[in-house]
């Protein structure tokens, strides 16, 4: 028997599930909802909270799971932005986690993998006025998933800003007065709008807004996850900031990179410009140590 396997079952949504045998190791996929992973099981252990309802209802913003946000993270102050003169609206984290992405192909072969691709429609260029294309690649592979991502400008004519992003739900045992293993030395604190130095602990109980670790020089972060388990996320330079975020009386926190802070498109300062005809190459992986 292969050691790894990629099926489709109906769960209110067709959701994909990848497993990898000699780890225990599986996720789920749901291309129909946001292209979002709603289960993450590595070495045993589920690693993603999910809020079921959410997922099931067809036009909810799903509260779990790990949602793609495109092609801004975050908010924009009045939920609009202007581009060249006009005056666009456009929904938190953007248009991706809500939109219904293809299954272009899985594989078994070394990994279990599934690539999912999403297009600018007309929906779409109601709110961002730039033809894209998105494939992601989630492939699970020694007890790690990875988020292969591949950003393309399929305009000819004009660069197209965004700044990417994801989301994940991350479940904690108990309290979110967490130390993080992350080499920031500050974080911007949206609840006052303050920055504040990091000392390696945030304590997100009571906080409504998220906080965004900044000046980090490692790609990389690491926390305590359920059971006492570790959890390590790591990622391409180009996700300069790391938000986190959780809701009270909830048993998860937030750990999220993005590419710019939230707002960026109001901004215009830190916007990633992708020429005409041009791609590009990003990756995410999860990992758990027990």
């Amino acid at each position: 028997m292969s050691n790894y396997g990629v099926r489709s079952f109906q769960d209110t949504y067709t959701v994909y599930e990848l497993t990898e045998q000699s780890t225990g190791s599986s996720v789920l996929v749901c291309p129909e909802r946001g292209g979002i992973v709603i289960g993450c099981r590595l070495h045993g252990l589920e690693l993603f909270y999910l809020d079921k309802a959410t997922f099931e209802h067809p036009t909810a913003n799903i509260r779990g799971g790990n949602p793609i946000l495109f092609p801004i993270c975050g908010q924009l102050e009045e939920l609009s932005y202007e581009w060249k003169g006009t005056s666009y609206k456009m929904a938190n984290h953007g248009v991706a986690r809500t939109a219904a992405w293809e299954v272009i192909g899985t594989g078994t072969d070394g990994e279990a993998s599934i690539t999912i691709r999403l297009q600018s429609n007309e929906q779409t260029l109601e709110s961002y006025p730039f033809a894209f294309e998105l494939v992601f690649t989630y492939a699970l592979k020694d007890g790690q998933l990875h988020t292969r991502q591949q950003y393309r400008n399929l305009g000819d004519s004009e660069a197209m800003p965004f700044y990417a992003g994801f989301h994940p739900y991350f479940l904690v045992d108990s309290g979110k007065r967490i130390a993080y293993e992350a080499d920031a030395t500050r974080y911007l604190d949206y609840n006052d709008n303050e920055v504040k130095p990091f000392v390696g602990t945030v304590d997100l109980e009571g906080l409504v807004e998220s906080v965004c670790l900044l000046d980090m020089k490692t790609s990389e972060i690491s926390f305590p996850g359920a059971e006492g388990a570790r959890v390590r996320m790591s990622y391409d330079d180009i996700f300069k900031y790391t938000v986190l975020w959780s809701v009270k009386d909830r048993p998860f926190v937030c750990v999220e990179p993005w590419m710019a802070k939230t707002g960026e498109l109001n901004r215009q300062e830190e916007l990633v410009m992708l020429e005409p005809g041009a791609e590009l190459r990003a990756n995410l992986t999860i990992g758990v140590e027990r």
